[in-house]
């Protein structure tokens, strides 16, 4: 059922980076307003709903009770995506989950089977397919303009320094759920992959900090996806983030370095635009075409289930250096 207000109402549990940018994307959505949020330290929250001009909140449970709140936004550390989705769910607030989306299927199944009981919408964080370059590629590839699909690649190359990475789950929960439901999005789930990583250079945090994956799909056509903290590309039309797919009869691009400023990121050496454009993008299509007019999100959290048997298929194929089948395929 459509949200028949003026303004919608945003509520963040988590005040990190993240939140940074899905504020400035709040901001620019028409008939959309952040009114408060939580963060489990309250230096932080203090420091955000300042920054942000919002309220904050004392509790998440007094967050999700508010009235004025019609949609939250879980913006919190992994481990934690499912108690907070749920608890927005539970109140009845439509919910948005940064990715990656929860711990393991059986944890994203709980949030899905919520949200259908509850009639809310919950929509996985999955902001890169809603740059208009992806959905033009998604119809290309429906519309069989690009001929047979031969290949696809979804490469990633930006250096995190260790008090950065120490942050994240590593690159291959982190960043290759990204590549992973890219690829979903425009030529569809693999049948079988393998894949390595490696840590290359941080001292201290155990996690790797490159990992490649080689897919099959079900044409037969070959996919490679790479996610890097390593090191920055800097060679001719570098690979900073790039996606490509490679038809008998065309082939499309998307790319990180058309749209870059000179200037220090949140946690990167210089600002990628294209990011910050692509959450604004996803949070416009959540807030207005989702919850005003009852659009379907591009993708769901079905598509978030498969991505992360994905990403668990990577991890086997890793810890038994083995070619994993997918589940169904």
């Amino acid at each position: 059922m459509p949200v028949q207000k003026d303004t919608l109402g945003v509520g963040f549990i988590g005040a990190g980076d993240i939140a940074v940018l899905h504020a400035a994307a709040v901001g620019k959505c028409p008939g959309a307003k952040l009114v408060g949020l939580w963060n489990r330290g309250q230096d932080r929250a203090r420091q955000r709903a300042a920054e942000f001009g919002c309220r904050n909140y004392a509790t998440p449970e007094e967050l999700v009770a508010d009235p004025a709140v019609d949609a939250v936004f879980v913006l919190t550390n992994l481990e934690t995506h499912l108690e907070y989705a749920k608890l927005a769910l539970a109140a009845g607030k439509h919910v948005l989950v940064e990715k990656p989306v929860g711990v393991s299927v059986a944890e994203i199944e709980q949030m899905r089977a919520l949200a259908a009981a509850k009639g809310l919408v919950c929509l996985p964080g999955h902001n890169y397919i809603y740059e208009s370059g992806m959905m033009r590629t998604r119809e290309l590839v429906e519309n069989g303009d690009l001929g047979t699909i031969v290949s696809a690649y979804v490469m990633y190359n930006i250096h995190h320094p260790e008090e950065v990475a120490k942050r994240y789950p590593g690159v291959v929960r982190q960043i290759l759920t990204h590549h992973s439901y890219i690829l979903l999005y425009l030529v569809g789930k693999p049948v079988e992959l393998c894949a390595m990583k490696a840590t290359l250079h941080y001292q201290e945090y155990p996690e790797e900090d490159i990992a490649m994956v080689q897919m099959r799909l079900a044409n037969g056509a070959l996919a490679h996806f790479c996610a890097s903290f390593a090191a920055d590309d800097h060679a001719a039309d570098p690979w900073t983030v790039m996606v490509k797919v490679i038809g008998t009869a065309g082939s499309t691009r998307y790319s990180y370095r058309d749209h870059v400023e000179i200037k220090p990121g949140l946690v990167h050496s210089q600002t990628y635009t294209a990011y910050q454009g692509s959450i604004t993008n996803e949070v416009r299509y959540f807030l207005l075409d989702c919850l005003r007019h009852g659009a379907e999100p591009l993708s769901t959290l079905a598509d978030a289930i498969t991505a992360q048997k994905m990403i668990e298929a990577a991890e086997a194929s890793i810890r038994d250096r083995s070619v994993v089948r997918l589940e169904g395929s």
